[in-house]
């Protein structure tokens, strides 16, 4: 799933008292300092909150449980999942998404595509700038999915969260894409099945949520895991 000081004021009298001494703190490295915006962040937007980017305030529609039980009878199978391809060549990002998904708007969302009948089940992308190069620079696939586990953990409505599974590939002219899996159990709609990937290009952040309801009553199958994962590796540049 990058502090600094500021300088000392210039006195303009004649005589002028020099800055006391200042010392210096060893940087940590695994605590890289905020580059921009504090604001929290939540849904495709939380690993913003994860990392020291500037955050959208995007919120993805959450079901309660029982909203989440009632839809299931008018959720369609894993055979109508067939993917198309979507690309936004302004932003400079591109992916596989349900072809029966529609695109809806949604604040702070640079594209946002949700089952019908069951809202909950979305892919969002989220594009922000950002002032580094390469997601490399920032840390390592482990590192980063540990600091959006932490994010996840400081919600309230969260119960549990764990890491499933952590990647990272090659994209778009080598650039580097990390994948993180992990469960959430939540107030705001029960267990969930959420698939991130993120990637840095031309001084931009993207990022990929996919959330997708996974209950013990009703457990994702693999047919439409299988789908999720290959949403999940398209996920690239253009």
């Amino acid at each position: 799933m990058p502090l600094v000081g500021c300088p000392a004021p210039r006195l303009t009298g004649r005589a002028q008292r020099p800055p006391p001494p200042r010392s210096s703190a060893p940087r940590r490295a695994s605590s890289p300092p905020p580059l921009l915006s504090r604001r929290a962040a939540s849904a495709v937007s939380l690993l913003l909150a994860a990392l020291p980017f500037p955050a959208s305030s995007l919120r993805l529609p959450a079901a309660s449980a029982k909203e989440e039980e009632a839809s299931e009878a008018r959720r369609g199978g894993a055979g109508e999942l067939e993917l198309e391809r979507y690309a936004d060549r302004d932003e400079g990002f591109t992916l596989l998404k349900p072809a029966s998904w529609p695109k809806v708007e949604k604040a702070g969302a640079t594209a946002l595509f949700q089952q019908e009948g069951q809202g909950s089940n979305n892919i969002g992308v989220v594009v922000n700038p950002v002032r580094l190069s390469t997601l490399t620079e920032f840390g390592t696939p482990q590192f980063v999915a540990e600091r959006l586990i932490q994010a996840e953990k400081k919600k309230e409505s969260t119960k549990s969260a764990e890491v499933i599974s952590v990647g990272e590939r090659s994209g778009h002219d080598g650039l580097t894409v990390y994948e993180i899996e992990y469960l959430l159990d939540s107030t705001r709609g029960g267990m969930k099945r959420i698939f991130s990937a993120a990637f840095v290009a031309s001084r931009k952040l993207y990022l990929l949520n996919i959330t997708h309801s996974d209950s013990q009553q009703k457990p994702l199958d693999s047919q439409t895991r299988n789908v999720l994962e290959q949403v999940l590796h398209s996920f690239d540049s253009v």
